[in-house]
């Protein structure tokens, strides 16, 4: 089957840059229209006028620098802080010292704490410790001492720029855990993918290699020997670490990013697949199949990982309950589930036999079986009475099925 790749991007932050940006836009109408209703105050107005000409042109110039933490670089931080900086200092040219010791507001007002918390989104609380702390010395130094108001608006800035950039860091830390996470959740599930594939078809050809090899003796039992050794050598690589290297977790300045490489849950144009005709081909002389009369309808890919599940229970059955050995294949069509038993009459499984092969790398029902059926939200039951044959029950809930297939199609 084809392979694609799924790009998941997570990011915290692109709703704290899209806020700073509209932030930045009506603060700089807010400082504009101060001016307008206090103009006849000013002492020399054109220097205000002058200024927000300029902070309007640089406010919608630079709107895409504050688009994303990739964009919003460390020389724009410096001039945009700087742009507000020079305009508080400019705040006793322009006003009379009577506004400006009767609290008047600077020249850049509130659109101040924008330039601040930028620093806050881009590099965490100490950058805006740094930023806000240069913005506390510069309205020191226009009001001339420390009124109680100047301490009381530079105290708000300082904590809330500090507390936006520890959250943002905290924000970070958790997108970096949860993308490795993802990472971890993505290869475990390949490589369960990729084992129970060995299983169905190499180790099974190395186990029948190995049985025929040591029952004609001769040159044939020394090539069983090899089958053998490398059987046991693939099923500790199958169980052991055996990580698909395509998984990525890669920390972006724009967010953390997953890139999972995914086998797709259905072909291209593929719709629901009647069950029963995929388990027909196990139906011979020693294996009967009772279906219903009406077709069982699945996503093509569920019905042929239960399909493949009731293979590998009928493998069982011909490796341990022997050549003649009689199975039965039951499908019922449930209101909210479909479940398919395969019995057998063979001497049943030893109690413990199962937790045992699955200790020792055999892990055809730990894989094989009950792998493909949890993949596709549903279970897979084993009851086994030594001397009275193995039943295997498979349940898939429709529902989850179809949840499956939606989130397929949404891709």
């Amino acid at each position: 089957m084809p392979e694609r790749e799924r790009v998941m991007r997570m990011s915290v932050e692109l709703p704290l840059w899209r806020a700073l940006a509209g932030y930045r836009v009506l603060t700089m109408l807010y400082a504009i229209g101060l001016c307008a209703t206090a103009y006849d105050q000013f002492v020399r107005p054109w220097v205000a006028v002058a200024y927000y000409a300029v902070l309007a042109v640089w406010t919608l110039a630079t709107l895409p620098k504050v688009a994303s933490a990739a964009s919003c670089t460390r020389r724009f931080l410096a001039a945009d802080l700087t742009v507000a900086l020079v305009g508080i200092l400019l705040t006793p040219v322009a006003d009379s010292h009577e506004r400006i010791a009767g609290g008047g507001p600077t020249l850049p007002s509130i659109w101040t704490a924008g330039a601040v918390l930028a620093f806050a989104v881009k590099g965490g609380w100490r950058w805006a410790a740094v930023a806000s702390t240069a913005v506390a010395a510069v309205n020191l130094v226009e009001r001339g001492h420390p009124a109680r108001d100047t301490v009381h608006n530079v105290i708000l800035v300082w904590v809330a720029s500090i507390a936006i950039g520890y959250v943002v860091e905290v924000a970070r830390a958790s997108e970096r855990t949860l993308a490795r996470a993802l990472e971890i959740e993505a290869a475990t599930r390949e490589r369960e993918r990729l084992a129970r594939d060995i299983h169905d078809s190499v180790l099974q050809v190395l186990a029948m290699v190995k049985r025929r090899g040591a029952a004609l003796g001769g040159e044939a039992a020394e090539l069983g020997r090899l089958a053998g050794e490398q059987e046991v050598a693939l099923r500790t690589l199958v169980s052991g670490g055996m990580v698909p290297v395509s998984r990525v977790s890669e920390d972006l300045a724009a967010g953390a990013v997953v890139r999972a490489v995914e086998e797709p849950d259905e072909e291209e144009g593929a719709g629901p697949v009647d069950l029963r005709s995929l388990l027909a081909r196990y139906a011979c002389a020693r294996v009967s199949l009772a279906e219903p009369g009406a077709p069982v309808l699945l996503p093509s890919a569920a019905a042929r990982e239960v399909a493949a599940a009731v293979g590998a229970a009928l493998d069982n059955v011909r490796l341990h309950a022997g050549a003649e050995a009689r199975a039965w294949i039951l499908v019922e069509d449930e209101p909210d589930e479909i479940v398919v038993t395969v019995r057998d009459d063979g001497p049943g499984i030893p109690e413990g036999r199962l937790a045992q092969a699955e200790g020792e790398g055999r892990l055809g029902v730990a894989l094989s079986i009950r792998g493909r059926l949890r993949d596709l939200g549903g279970s897979a039951e084993i009851i086994s009475v030594p001397g009275q044959g193995t039943e295997v029950e498979l349940k898939v809930p429709k529902g989850a099925v179809r949840a499956r297939g939606k989130k397929t199609e949404q891709r």
